[in-house]
């Protein structure tokens, strides 16, 4: 079976506000909360055909929400990015955010209530991981007995040791950027004096300057994995450390035992932020260990290099990455007008992997299909999205709100109209909130353009695994036969076969908006390779429940009509 992935961000998913306030603060704008995944809630994501469920955010990490009273530290807005903060600027790697607890001092028992709700709605539970940097002022005040904190025993008088957990820049102190949020709010309440930091520590994209501009990850401090990077040390090009009686860097421990903490309370997956910025030694000497304590639970990398790809599967055992520069890339530009055929050689670049590459057309990072910065219309998508789901034997991903249309055009404070869903800010999506109904998940608040997209999307994704040769047979890309074909447009329609047992399917996507009547060739070769008997076959269209009847012959073009942005899925049942 594939995991269908859906990705939800709690802070926003079940906010309730309709009256947002830009940079509005948590009593002003609201905030949704980890006990608002109620059992009718992931039976609705399940029954998207889902089968895990990514919950982003869920560690402690700055804000400039206050909870000192709690025992829990406050943060300098000078290096918090929005209000409400970034997820991926992490604080204590031992808690949860305190935002979306009802009970804050039961906080963790709220999270471990998550978990027995997440896997009693038969889906599997994903958090994510964030091994490459920290927040500013990171400091753990709920870490197990026995655990040293990051940072607790480095000799800040040198730039790097092995044993550090933190890069240094002695004699230097950290200037914060002066612009954005942190300009309009530092002199509130007690927030009068600069942020101060000295020696200053590299800051998490590499940035090895105590000035780093707005456009760095200003707000948080890079990692030590026992590589010198300030001096040339590139991580992937250095040896794994740990192996040949070779000392394992402070950090390795650390981070392995962030890693077992959340494991043992449950959890069935990391995706882990950044994953190419750590060195792949350390990947697979952690790795192995957790899998070795917890068989069944999955790692997904976020990589963006091509050329690391298959060290990170092979090397270090990445169950899955990212296809973002592929897959995602290629169908964005076709989305945008690009030919569809490009996405033959966009395939082909990891034919190998293919089983390991996870695709998906929104995320947390990414802009909204139906943003006016991309396509201002998410059934343009629709074509996209069955190229993504049907193609491969990987994972497949849906964002919260993009089975809506959501478009991303808020200006929320922080994160600016950006054809992106805020990760900074308070914020409500209205598309998710109409579509949760005050939990009632009821469609009567829905657009009828609305209901439609969702009926799609879960007709779509429940398809996956309810084929073999959808979630398992082999693909055979019908484009190349097709080029000299008069009747039909290569650059905008996309068609390949899938084929396992006695079940054959053959996809044709239209990325044009209008219906289109074409006529798909498929070569000899497709016969042999995938074992077609020839003669007429009774097909069913598995997105409409239509039928017809088809000659299978060699090299003879199948007349067809494919609607306007969208497809069909044509299944036959062949010896």
């Amino acid at each position: 079976m594939r995991p269908i992935i859906y990705q939800t961000f709690p802070r926003t998913f079940s906010a309730d506000s309709t009256t947002c306030t830009p940079y509005g603060t948590i009593e002003e704008n609201g905030c949704g909360k980890l006990n608002d995944y109620t059992a009718k809630t992931l039976k609705q994501i399940r029954s998207l055909g889902c089968t895990h469920i990514w919950y982003t955010g869920i560690l402690r990490h700055a804000t400039l929400t206050d909870y000192s009273a709690y025992g829990i530290p406050t943060q300098h807005p000078q290096v918090v990015k929005g209000r409400a903060g970034s997820p991926y600027a992490i604080c204590d790697y031992y808690d949860t955010d305190p935002d979306l607890a009802v009970d804050i001092p039961g906080r963790m028992k709220e999270f471990d209530a998550l978990v027995s709700r997440t896997h009693r709605a038969g889906l599997k539970m994903i958090i994510d991981f964030v091994p490459n940097h920290v927040a500013r002022q990171y400091h753990s005040v709920t870490k197990p007995v026995g655990i040293r904190d990051l940072g607790a025993d480095d000799d800040t008088t040198i730039g790097f040791t092995l044993h550090n957990n933190f890069y240094y820049l002695p004699g230097q102190s950290f200037i914060a950027p002066t612009t954005g949020i942190a300009a309009n709010i530092v002199g509130e309440s007690s927030f009068g004096e600069p942020y101060h930091e000295s020696p200053a520590r590299a800051t998490g994209n590499d940035c090895f300057s105590p000035t780093p501009s707005a456009n760095d990850w200003y707000e948080t401090i890079k990692l030590n994995y026992g590589i010198d990077c300030q001096n040339g040390g590139n991580p992937q090009d250095t040896p794994g450390l740990g192996s040949h009686g070779s000392p394992i860097p402070s950090t390795w421990h650390k981070m392995l035992d962030i890693m077992r903490f959340w494991a043992t309370r449950g959890v069935d997956g990391f995706r882990c932020d950044m994953a190419e910025m750590v060195p792949c030694a350390f990947w697979t000497w952690a790795i192995a260990q957790i899998k070795s304590e917890h068989p069944g639970i999955i790692f997904i990398a976020e990589v963006y290099n091509p050329d690391l790809y298959r060290r990170f599967i092979h090397d270090a055992h990445f169950d899955y990455l990212y296809d973002k520069v592929g897959l995602y890339d290629t169908l964005r530009r076709i989305i945008g007008g690009g030919s569809a055929s490009t996405l033959t050689p966009c395939w082909q670049a990891t034919d190998d992997i293919a089983s390991h590459m996870l695709a998906f057309l929104e995320n947390h990072d990414e802009q909204r299909i139906a943003s006016q910065y991309l396509a201002n219309d998410p059934r343009r998508a629709l074509p996209a999205m069955l190229v993504a789901a049907l193609m491969h034997r990987g994972p497949v991903m849906i964002y919260q709100g993009q089975a809506l249309g959501e478009p991303g055009m808020d200006s929320e404070g922080f994160s600016g109209q950006d054809g992106r869903s805020t990760i900074f800010d308070y914020w409500t999506i209205d598309t998710l909130r109409r579509w949760r109904n005050g939990g009632k998940y009821t469609t009567t608040q829905l657009t009828a353009n609305e209901r439609s997209l969702l009926a799609y999307y879960s007709k779509l994704l429940n398809l996956v695994n309810s084929h073999k040769a959808l979630y398992d047979g082999r693909m055979f890309d019908l484009m190349y036969a097709n080029y000299d074909n008069p009747q039909m447009d290569t650059n905008h329609q996309f068609a390949f076969l899938r084929r396992a047992d006695g079940e054959l399917i053959l996809v044709v996507t239209n990325f044009e908006d209008k219906s289109v009547d074409t006529a798909v060739n498929i070569p000899a070769h497709a016969f042999s390779y995938l074992n077609i008997t020839q003669g007429p076959a009774f097909a069913t269209d598995l997105l409409t429940d239509t039928t017809q009847t088809i000659d299978l012959l060699p090299d003879t073009a199948i007349p067809l009509t494919i609607p306007p942005l969208g497809g069909i899925v044509l299944r036959m049942e062949v010896k």
